[in-house]
This record gives structure tokens, C-alpha cells and sequence, in this order.
């Protein structure tokens, strides 16, 4: 079911289409009015319950004097929604969109509108959180499986994980396993010079630390001789196919881990590396239908043997059962393992590109088999049709083999000029990969006006008639013996109606913020506003190639340049980099520039990283990952740093320490307030303080830690600034630093100025990210947040969020202590309900709270995060006075249920919260033998059954998963 190829476009409505007129100023409330839940009246109730008498009161009673941001941040004015979209539509005409067949690991592809409005423009979709519930998470868990059945399908692996940030860092991270796999005394891992530059240039960087040796070179069964692994290209960044048959071999018979990076789309047509012996395939689903966004957000993926599949990095989905027996799905193997095993975890990737692998899965599904080999074939005939032209014209092409690119040499510098200018009067950029060589990638997007267009920039006379080419420039023993995607999900011929009532029928087993708050502490489940979300689609945006011309990206750069000025002006900092995808780069590109600082310096030494016990798990694993050893820093009763054993540690390491990192407000909930006098401690030793900014939804408008001390900071601005979860991604986590670490942010070859600090001295970093700025094509969604809110509605905002984590820690104290409070009794933006003293009385544990809030409705806290057994709660500044209050009636209606089990009226292994979630099957049953109602069960609330949601399994068995590893899908019948 190909479609028709035509210009690749994103979204019917784009500025070109969105007039003034149809933007006209509006009368209805301010934007701040509708991204905060609680009117006035209702914040008034709430003050009275907690005791204060306005909001200010309650920021000086919860925040310490001595950070405390006494100034109006210094931003425009707030916009309208309106005007908002109306200056992001200047913005999105300084681009220029042009057909871009500059590949390089970004292809022109046709998003099914199917799917771009009914997925990614879908909030059922994009405010999903991560499926750590995986009983209300059964949709997206579904179409990740099916993500990882293609990606193992087309690569010939026996196992894939649920999607990774990019295919340079799925490069990385393969690199890092087959350190761990391989067990050897070696550090040298040798890379195939015909890989994309910028997928060399961050396994580079991410080699660096932990004293890889990379070595680029052209393979031979010499050349891999005495390293850990080989990372080789199926398809040379200039064209090229190779199965590397001698270097595999010789990989093979020296215990060398091989890892391959491929193209999905040239997979339909070539044997996957699977097929001759890679032990890890790596790369991008960029091109099964999401655009290229300007770099990002794209799913990467990684592949292994079945052999290495719990050495895998990032998110696994599973099969597994649930109570009832009935097949249902799951994180598994791995999840969250970088927040249990902390300095000892193998990545500390924490996420996952979700909702870009689920709109990917579903293009294959699309399409189904069919199709996608038709649009395969299709690519490859052009090439083949371009490269055909200008060899008999007698224009040097560099290929011999291709699937979709190939490279011409030019016999001079002002040849290849006159091509690529030629190209562009036409609309096209093709690639200058060096001098006098110019290449060329065609896609989906191509059609036979674009190939005689190219064919006529090298100043020949397109044929006639195309297809010209009977030739292939796939050799014989390279293509596929069986087609691939063979499951009978690529196999249904769907209309659209069967699309519709299939995207119907995952989204319904999900529960996404949607339907209700989703109240998890420390991952600040917020609105995303439609309005920041309607750019992302935009043509200007949404089609632009990270590596066009950078005047092409003029209004890109604009909008880059505007949200890193926001970002500084909030957090007080001085430079800021977009670079990072997600807040675990962020971490890890925040403590490379600590890192160059000090080498700068001279202080070679410097390799301790102190971390308190309440930091996020993937703050250990990124200093590790930097270089890093990590000591810890106790807290004391009070949740806090406990001062005393920092001081001891600082003394103890001082002329080792590189940093503190600390996460500030603390993951216990609240503002210590020593925290000023932390960051001189580790300033007088001569280390740098990196504050996670994972809870800065506490501190915009109050407090700038740029100015009270930090050096360098990330932010997560799928958290504070509203870019969607998308059911576990895509993310941004932009590093800011002071003065000092600038120059050490991180760079990028393709932008050489525009995204780093400048001259590092030889000691700052390469880039940790595939492109340069990212995932650039979600910024416009923060950039409108911060302009439609301003300076007084950021600061509200924060003021109702501490708001509202006080009134929900005030109404359910009494029936679940509250485990840690700062100054005045008062908790941050979170609060943590301690489950233990009931677990101990009454057996009782903090999963059965979880998993009986969804019959309530609702989906759980965060659990035994970051003391175990608990439940952290954040409500966040935009759910109502009425919502808030309904999740602390379904809480304090669960510790009576507690109560019932406490008296005896109820066996402990027989009540609601041990069997919940309960499901309609399970509620139907013939033979009721519970001691409580199927009303208790399934209506805990007595609300009319008609608005209830019903989880689609019962609790998931996650030891079975874990024993009984299935991590494709399962045969048709089981979704029947």
C-alpha cells in the first residue's frame, strides 16, 4: 500500500496556509489562565487548607532565603496563542524547504497522514508516560513490539530493544557492550572510515572517557586485528554496499565483536547483517515515515544475538502473562536497571524514542510487506536511473554498488560548484563530499521529475523515458534469498477504517494524561498545550535535513538562538547548548565539560564524582560513563546532604574531586537549605557542582542556579517546558553551564561554531548527539510554553505546583505519612508518601496502592523511587482544585480498604489491592468467591460504571517475563 510519491509533507495546515486573518487577536483568557488548573477561587481553598495565606507566603516559607530570586525574570511580554503561533510562523519562513537528497543518514519520507494526525498529533499518544505501568500501558507496549519484530525482521537479529535516541548513539552504546560482552584486556575498537561522519564523530566522543581507542580506518582482516569490536557500514555514507565477508570472518575467528550499521528501507531489498554474522546491527527508522525534523527526534535501534540480549541497553519489551493467564506485554529483562545498579549500570540511557518507534511500526504496518519493498524498489530504480545517466554521459561515479546513494567526481572545485548551484536553482541540495565529489541519496520523496532534475544539474540532457536503468547496483549475493517482514502484522491489506479502528483500539489500553493526572514525583506530568504543539508539523519545520545549507536553516538558528536566550535568562547561566536528546545526555554532556575544564587545566587527576544517595539513578551511571568514579554522600533524616559526611568526603578526596552532583529541589522534595553553603564547599576544593535539573519546575521565577552556585546544569524540557512524553519519548535535555565551561559544550563537525562555546584549547568535546541542534523539531514546543506564559505566568506556575504537592502532602498526611519536609513543614513540587509502616502492619505493599489506583481511575506515583517502598507524588501546576481532589479521595478511600485488611474483615491474600487491577473479564466471571463485591471491585468510587476505565489485563507476571524471554510478537491468532 506505497503510496504515490509526491514533496514530502507533515501537516495540511503549515504558515504558508495559516493567515493573519485566521489568527486574529482573541478575547478568550490568557494562555497562563489555561495551562494553570486552579482558578484563584480554588487556590484560596487550597492556601486556607495548608494553612497560608497566599502564594507568596508559601514560596518564602518553602524556599530558602538565601536562593531566592527577588527580580521578575527579564522575558517578553506573554503572548496570545495566537500571536504565538503567528511569530513561530515568521519564524518557520526564514527556512528555506527545499528536496534534499544530501542523505547522510536523513531521507525525505511521506508520513501517512493515518497516522501523523491520529498518532503523532494525538494526545492519547504524545502524553503518555512511560510504560512503567505496563497494565494501562498495553497499546504502545503492543506497537513497540511490533517495532522490535521489524527491526529484527529487516536486520536478521534475534533481539531488539524498544528504540534508542539516534543511530550515532545506538552506535555507542553497541560499541560499550561489546566492551562488556567481550571480556578482553584490549580498549581498541576499530571503525569503518565509510560510516556517516557524525556517527563516528559521537562513538568518538563517547569512547574518549573510558579510554576506548578508536581507530578510523579502511577495514581489512588486518586492520581489526588485536581490538574488542569492529563497527562496520552495510552502506558507505557515499553509497557503497559491503557484506564485509573477509573482516567478519576474521572478526570471527579472533573473537572480535562485529557491530553493523544498515538502513532499514535498503534492508527490504539486502540480506540484514544478521545474515553474514554481525553480533550487533545499529541505525535509524528515521525514514519509516517521521520527517527529518532538522536531526530529531528519530528512533535509533540496536540489535543483538539472543546471546547478548540481556547485555542490552535502553528499554526491552516482553511477553509475559498476567494473573489470569492472558498474554500481555511489559518492560523487561533491564528496566530502570541504571537506577538499581547506579555506578555499576551499563548505560544510562532511562528512556527510549517511543512515540517516533510506534509511528515507525506503524508505517511498516501501513505499507505492510508490499509496500515497502515497492518503495524500496522504487528508490533504488532512480539511483540506479541517475547513476546509469551519468556514467554513459561519462561523469566519473565513484559506486560500483548502491542502493539509494552514490557519489560523481567532477573534474574540477568550480565543476562541482556549477552541480550543486545548478541543483539548488532547481530546489534540490545534493551532498559536496568533498572538493570535487558530489552525491546524491534518493527516497521515498523522489519522484521522476527529481531524478531528470538531477540528471540536468550535472549538465547533461535527462532521458527521454524513465526508467532508464536496467541495472542494479546491488550485487547478487548481497540481496535477500527470503523477504522480510514476514509476521502477519505487515501482511493485512488495511483500509483506512481498519487504521482508524486499530489506532482506536491501542489507545483505549493505554491510560494517558488525557483521560486523567498522572501524578508521577519527579517527572512532572504536565499539559502540553495544543497550541505548542501545532508548529512541530509544520512543513518548514517538520522538512528540513539537519546538513542543508545553513542559510536553508535560517529560521531554525532563529528559533535555536531565542529558546537558548529564554533558557539563560531562567536558569542564570551564560551559555546554553540544544544539543543534548534527552536529559540523559544532557547529564552526560554536562559532565564531559567539567571534565575539560579540568584537563585544561592541568588537573588530570580530578576523577571523583561525589553523589548523594537521593540522586537519580543515571546521575552515577553518566559520571561513569565520563571518566568518572563515583563516591557517595550519605543524607541525613531529613532527607537532606548530610553537610558533616560531605565535608568528610571532600576532604578525603580533595585533590581527586571533580564534582558534586546533586539534584536541587532534592529527589526527597525539598529545598535544603544549605545548598549555597554545599556549592562553596566544593568550590573551595576546587570542584565544579552540577545541579540536575530534573525538578526545575520548582525553581522558574524563584531561583537561578546559575547564580547561588552551580556551574552547569541539565534540564529536562519534556519535564518543565512541556514537550510530551510520548509514552517514554522523545525528550530534550539542554545543558547550561557558566562562563568558565563554554568553550567544552558540546560540538558538532557539521556546524562548526554554531554549537559550541568556542576555543576549548584542545580539551572540549565532540558531539553527543547525531545532529547538530538535536531534536530540533520539538523546540518549537518550549519556545511557545515560555512566550505564551512570560516572566509573571512562569512564576505562577511554579507558585501552584509547590501548591499543589503541599495541599495533596496536607490531605492525605494523615493517612500516609509524609516521608520528608524542608523549612516550615512544607514540601517542593513533590511529595513522598511512605508505604513501609502499612506494608509492615498489614502486608500491604506500595504495588498493590499502585495497582488498585487504576481501578480508581488513575495511573500511580512513581514507586520505590528514590527510597524503596514509597510512592512520590507531583501533581503539577495544571490539574484542577476538582481533579486533585478526586485522586486524594481515591487514596484515602484505598487506606480504608488498607483498614479493612488491618481488622481481619478482609484476608490478606484475598482483598481489592492484592487481586487489582481488575478487569471487566475478571468482574464477569461466572463465580464470584472474593469476600467483596464485583461492585468494590471494579467501582471502588460508586461512580456510574459508563466513564470507567477498564485495564485491559490483570497484574502482569514480571518473573515469568523475565524467565521466558519473548520479545517479538506473537503469532496473529493471539490478537484475534
Amino acid at each position: 500500500m506505497s503510496e504515490t510519491p509526491q514533496s514530502a509533507t507533515t501537516s495540511s495546515t503549515s504558515p504558508s496556509s495559516t493567515s493573519p486573518s485566521s489568527m486574529s487577536p482573541s478575547s478568550a483568557a490568557p494562555f497562563v489562565q489555561r495551562h494553570i488548573g486552579p482558578r484563584s477561587d480554588a487556590q484560596a481553598k487550597m492556601l486556607a487548607a495548608i494553612g497560608i495565606d497566599s502564594l507568596g507566603s508559601l514560596l518564602d516559607v518553602a524556599i530558602p532565603e538565601s536562593i531566592r530570586m527577588r527580580r521578575a525574570l527579564n522575558l517578553a511580554p506573554a503572548m496570545s496563542e495566537a500571536d504565538a503561533l503567528r511569530a513561530l510562523a515568521a519564524i518557520a519562513k526564514q527556512n528555506t524547504v527545499m528536496t534534499s537528497l544530501i542523505g547522510q543518514g536523513y531521507y525525505g519520507t511521506i508520513t501517512p497522514e493515518v497516522i501523523r494526525r491520529n498518532v503523532f498529533e494525538n494526545p492519547a499518544w504524545y502524553t503518555a508516560y512511560t510504560p512503567y505501568q505496563p497494565e494501562i500501558s498495553q497499546g504502545r507496549l503492543e506497537l513497540l513490539l511490533r517495532f522490535q519484530t521489524m527491526v529484527c525482521e529487516l536486520t536478521g537479529m534475534d533481539v531488539a530493544g524498544a528504540s534508542l535516541l539516534d543511530d550515532a548513539t545506538a552506535a555507542a552504546e553497541a560499541m560499550t557492550l561489546a566492551l562488556r560482552v567481550t571480556k578482553t584486556k584490549s580498549h581498541r575498537f576499530v571503525v569503518d572510515s565509510q560510516l556517516h561522519p557524525q556517527v563516528i564523530d559521537v562513538v568518538k566522543t563517547r569512547a574518549v572517557p573510558l579510554g576506548i581507542d578508536v581507530e578510523v580506518t579502511t577495514l581489512t582482516a588486518e586492520s581489526i586485528q588485536g581490538s574488542f569490536g569492529v563497527l562496520v557500514a552495510h552502506a558507505a555514507t557515499t553509497g557503497a554496499l559491503s557484506a564485509h565477508d573477509e573482516v567478519v570472518a576474521a572478526a570471527k575467528s579472533a573473537g572480535i565483536f562485529v557491530c553493523a550499521h544498515t538502513d532499514l528501507l535498503a534492508c527490504m531489498l539486502l540480506e540484514g547483517p544478521g545474515s553474514w554474522g554481525a553480533d550487533a546491527v545499529v541505525g535509524s527508522a528515521q525514514r519509516f515515515g517521521v520527517p527529518m525534523f532538522a536531526g530529531g527526534p528519530h528512533a535509533g535501534f540496536l540489535a543483538v544475538t539472543d546471546a547478548h540480549k540481556r547485555a542490552l541497553p535502553g528499554r526491552l519489551v516482553g511477553v509475559s502473562v498476567d494473573t489470569a493467564g492472558r498474554r500481555a506485554y511489559r518492560l523487561t529483562l533491564q528496566t530502570r536497571e541504571q537506577h538499581i545498579r547506579r555506578e555499576k549500570a551499563t548505560s544510562n540511557i532511562c528512556t527510549a524514542q517511543v512515540l517516533l518507534a510506534v509511528g515507525s511500526a506503524l508505517y511498516a504496518c501501513w505499507h505492510g510487506q508490499d509496500g515497502l519493498f515497492a518503495i524500496a524498489q522504487r528508490v533504488h530504480q532512480y539511483t540506479s536511473d541517475i547513476v546509469s545517466a551519468l556514467s554513459a554521459a561519462g561523469v566519473e561515479v565513484n559506486n560500483t554498488t548502491w542502493f539509494d546513494t552514490a557519489a560523481a567526481v567532477l573534474p574540477s572545485i568550480d565543476a562541482a560548484d556549477a552541480v550543486m548551484s545548478k541543483a539548488a536553482a532547481q530546489g534540490i541540495n545534493l551532498r559536496r563530499v568533498d572538493s570535487t565529489s558530489v552525491g546524491f541519496s534518493c527516497d521515498e520523496t523522489t519522484t521522476t521529475e527529481t531524478v531528470r532534475e538531477v540528471i540536468a544539474a550535472f549538465g547533461l540532457t535527462p532521458p527521454v523515458a524513465l526508467p532508464f536503468s536496467s541495472s542494479s547496483g546491488i550485487p547478487p549475493t548481497m540481496l535477500r534469498s527470503e523477504p522480510a517482514l514476514r509476521h502477519e502484522v505487515f501482511h493485512r491489506d488495511m483500509s483506512e477504517t481498519d487504521m482508524l479502528r486499530e489506532l482506536r483500539r491501542l489507545s483505549d489500553r493505554d491510560l494517558a494524561l488525557d483521560r486523567t493526572m498522572i501524578p508521577l514525583g519527579s517527572c512532572t506530568m504536565k499539559l502540553n498545550a495544543t497550541t505548542e504543539m501545532v508548529p512541530v508539523t509544520w512543513p518548514e519545520f517538520a522538512n528540513m535535513h539537519p546538513f542543508a545549507p545553513a542559510e536553508q536553516l535560517a529560521g531554525t538558528a532563529e528559533l535555536v538562538a531565542q529558546l537558548e536566550a529564554m533558557l539563560v535568562e531562567i536558569t542564570g547561566y551564560d551559555r546554553v547548548s540544544l544539543q543534548p536528546n534527552a536529559g540523559s545526555q544532557g547529564e552526560f554532556a554536562g559532565l564531559l565539560a567539567i571534565r575539560g575544564y579540568h584537563l585544561s587545566r592541568g588537573d588530570d587527576q580530578r576523577t571523583v564524582c561525589l553523589i548523594p544517595t537521593s540522586a537519580h539513578g543515571t546521575n552515577a551511571a553518566s559520571a561513569v560513563m565520563a571518566g568518572m568514579s563515583v563516591v557517595t554522600v550519605r543524607c541525613d533524616d531529613a532527607g537532606n546532604v548530610d553537610v558533616d559526611d560531605l565535608e568528610a568526603k571532600i576532604s578525603t578526596h580533595s585533590i581527586q574531586l571533580a564534582a558534586l552532583m546533586v539534584t536541587y529541589p532534592s529527589t526527597h522534595g525539598v529545598f535544603e537549605e544549605r545548598i549555597v553553603e554545599i556549592c562553596d564547599m566544593v568550590h573551595a576544593a576546587g570542584g565544579q557542582v552540577y545541579l540536575d535539573g530534573a525538578n526545575f519546575n520548582a525553581l522558574v521565577g524563584t531561583a537561578q542556579p546559575g547564580k547561588f552556585g552551580a556551574d552547569v546544569s541539565h534540564l529536562n524540557l519534556h519535564k518543565t517546558f512541556c514537550i510530551p512524553h510520548g509514552g517514554g519519548g522523545p525528550g530534550v535535555g539542554p545543558v547550561c553551564v557558566r562562563h568558565h565551561l563554554a568553550p567544552f559544550l558540546p560540538s558538532h563537525a557539521e556546524r562548526p561554531g554554531l554549537v559550541n562555546g568556542g576555543d576549548d584549547g584542545g580539551h572540549g568535546v565532540g558531539p553527543v548527539s547525531a545532529a547538530p541542534w538535536g531534536s530540533a523539531g520539538i523546540l518549537t514546543i518550549p519556545w511557545a510554553y515560555i512566550s505564551m506564559m512570560g516572566a509573571e505566568g512562569l512564576l505562577a506556575a511554579t507558585s501552584v505546583a509547590i501548591l499543589n504537592a503541599n495541599y495533596v502532602a496536607t490531605r492525605l498526611g494523615a493517612s500516609y505519612p509524609v516521608l520528608y519536609t524542608g523549612h516550615g513543614g512544607r514540601v517542593a513540587h513533590e511529595c513522598i508518601l511512605d508505604i513501609r509502616p502499612i506494608t509492615a502492619a498489614t502486608g500491604i505493599t506500595v504495588d498493590d496502592v499502585a495497582k488498585r489506583l487504576i481501578d480508581y481511575g488513575f495511573h500511580a506515583p512513581t514507586m520505590s523511587f528514590p527510597v524503596a517502598g514509597t510512592l512520590m507524588v507531583e501533581p503539577t501546576e495544571s490539574e484542577s482544585l476538582h481533579e486533585l481532589d478526586r485522586f486524594c479521595d481515591a487514596m484515602i478511600a484505598i487506606r480504608h480498604e488498607i483498614d479493612r485488611v488491618a481488622s481481619g474483615e478482609w484476608p490478606k491474600d484475598d482483598n481489592p489491592l492484592v487481586h487489582a487491577p481488575h478487569t471487566a473479564d475478571d468482574v464477569m466471571m461466572d463465580e464470584w468467591t472474593h469476600p467483596y463485591s464485583r461492585k468494590e471491585a471494579a467501582s471502588p468510587t460508586g461512580r456510574s460504571m459508563a466513564d470507567k476505565f477498564w485495564p485491559p489485563v490483570s497484574r502482569i507476571d514480571g518473573a515469568f517475563g523475565d524467565r521466558n524471554v519473548v520479545c517479538s510478537c506473537p503469532p496473529m491468532e493471539d490478537y484475534a
